[in-house]
């Protein structure tokens, strides 16, 4: 007796209800944040968005420090 693919759709469907699951959980449920307090990551956070600031202003200072580029016909 042949089953077919039944067995690679249910891994498929089990697999898209997994992904579901993870979506739907809160944040302190998550790989990164579990065993850390809503305080502590709430500090880790905003620490890394302040350095993305401070990268993304350090790249605009150096655009506007170089000379445009000049166009040769």
């Amino acid at each position: 007796m042949a089953r077919g693919n039944q067995r690679d759709l249910a891994r498929l469907k089990n697999a898209k209800k997994q992904q579901e699951m993870k979506r739907a959980q809160g944040a302190s449920a998550k790989d990164g944040n579990a065993g850390v307090s809503t305080d502590k990551r709430l500090e880790r956070d905003a620490e890394v968005m302040r350095q993305k600031q401070e990268k993304a202003l350090e790249k605009k200072k150096l655009k506007k420090l170089q000379p445009p580029l000049l166009q040769l016909e």
